[in-house]
């Protein structure tokens, strides 16, 4: 069983992140613990996972490297959960 996926975004990315993971996908955005907070990111859980998303500073996006989520209808709203 997966407990969280850890992905890399870049700075200030933060607002665009909560909107693809929440409103897209339906997850709900959890709090990070307080001695996390400072470092930017947000956190995401839906069913039991979890998806972290930390800030780098030099970000560059991964060719392949991917995470992989089955969705049964992208045009339905999303149920947050």
């Amino acid at each position: 069983m997966i407990h969280h996926v850890q992905l890399a975004a870049p700075c200030g990315s933060e607002d665009a992140q909560r909107g693809f993971w929440t409103r897209t996908l339906g997850f709900a955005e959890v709090e990070k613990p307080p001695v996390l907070s400072g470092r930017g990111g947000c956190w995401f859980r839906r069913d039991g996972m979890e998806v972290h998303v930390g800030i780098d500073d030099e970000f560059q996006p991964a060719r392949k490297a991917h995470p992989a989520f089955a969705v049964d209808d992208l045009e339905q709203p999303p149920v947050a959960g």
